[in-house]
């Protein structure tokens, strides 16, 4: 096992910069996510750790070792890609074993080896099978176990669940999880999927137009995110915004309602806040925030009000039952100290 250094990466296609200086730090054993929106360059970066891009300035270390101008087989690393890319005509002990056999590792050797991965996959009862026999869970064990059989120093994951469908997502997260419990292998995983990052990672590192918004553990980020980027990627719903300005310790929005400053925040009268608050910290209260209802949304476990505030949008989760219909009055209060603040020009925290 080794760490992985990101040394001030930059990656250019001609005149297009795509990567600008990104440094990061992976621990040996760490899960580390890189998530993020399509084209915000986190499976370009996966790439060039893998070797499969080049680095235009910058460098990569793997276990302490630069391995720029490496091929990606002498890196000792394994990938798992979004398409499973599985032999036809190989059987699942076939595909597990075949980069081991192109290595010229004795047959007694690979066979130990795909037994052992498909021990710890629950593949033992697969292995004479052809990819056609098998469900879209099984192949991505299959692709799983055709790195885990390497004994590599890093696994790259670039989007592997995007294929699945919802139920079987939610298995396999945990799977891939488990599985890095029990081999404690370097793990840098790529995903759009915000909940996969929060469900799975030791690490979160939030990536927009080719830099690093922020990194950080997913609770860190939940709770205390640095810009509004981050504040509006993280959680689900996401989070809503209110313009706000600074006047007499309150917080009076564009409609004239308004909220106490939070206790810590130093601000200046008549300053301009953006202020956050996510669905989950609200509740329906006496006195607070009047919205009016547009649509309810009952998910069983909670409901998803989508209401207004004038014409702004704001969601609401309850975890209560509530009688609740369009046009409907709602007033609601945020959960004390939970108020997010942020500069509405930097876009940075505020408290």
């Amino acid at each position: 096992m080794a760490g992985v250094s990101i040394q001030k990466v930059e990656k250019s296609f001609g005149n297009v910069r795509v990567i600008h200086g990104i440094d990061i730090e992976i621990a040996d054993g760490a899960f580390v996510v890189l998530v993020g929106p399509s084209g915000c360059g986190k499976s370009t970066l996966l790439r060039i750790i893998a070797g499969l891009e080049d680095v235009t300035n910058g460098a990569i270390l793997i276990g302490g070792k630069e391995v720029n101008d490496m091929a990606p087989k002498d890196r000792d690393i394994a990938m798992v890609f979004q398409n499973y890319g599985l032999y036809p005509h190989m059987t699942v002990a076939q595909n597990m074993g075949f980069a081991l056999k192109l290595s010229g590792i004795n047959k007694a050797e690979i066979a130990q080896r795909v037994e052992h991965a498909a021990s710890i996959l629950n593949l033992d009862a697969l292995l004479g099978r052809y990819p056609r026999q098998l469900s879209g869970g099984q192949r991505q064990r299959v692709a799983m176990g055709r790195a885990i059989v390497r004994n590599p120093q890093v696994f790259l994951f670039d989007e592997p669940l995007s294929n699945l469908d919802a139920k079987l997502r939610v298995q396999m997260r945990a799977e891939i999880k488990q599985l890095h419990q029990r081999l404690k292998v370097t793990t840098v995983y790529v995903t759009h999927d915000q909940i996969e990052a929060m469900t799975m990672a030791d690490v979160i590192v939030v990536m927009h137009d080719g830099v690093v918004k922020q990194a950080g553990s997913p609770l860190e980020l939940y709770d205390r995110p640095e810009n509004l980027f981050v504040a509006g990627f993280i959680g689900s719903p996401a989070m809503n915004f209110l313009d706000a300005t600074v006047q007499d310790a309150k917080l009076v929005f564009t409609d004239g309602q308004s909220l106490d400053v939070p206790e810590g925040a130093t601000l200046c009268e008549g300053q301009a806040v953006r202020v956050g608050i996510r669905p989950e910290d609200l509740s329906v209260a006496d006195t607070g925030l009047q919205t009016t209802i547009s649509i309810v949304e009952p998910t069983g476990a909670e409901i998803h009000v989508g209401a207004r505030i004038g014409a702004l949008p704001m969601t609401i989760v309850l975890r209560d039952r509530h009688d609740l219909a369009p046009e409907q009055a709602l007033t609601v209060a945020p959960t004390p100290g939970r108020l997010h603040l942020f500069d509405p020009i930097t876009e940075a925290r505020l408290n």
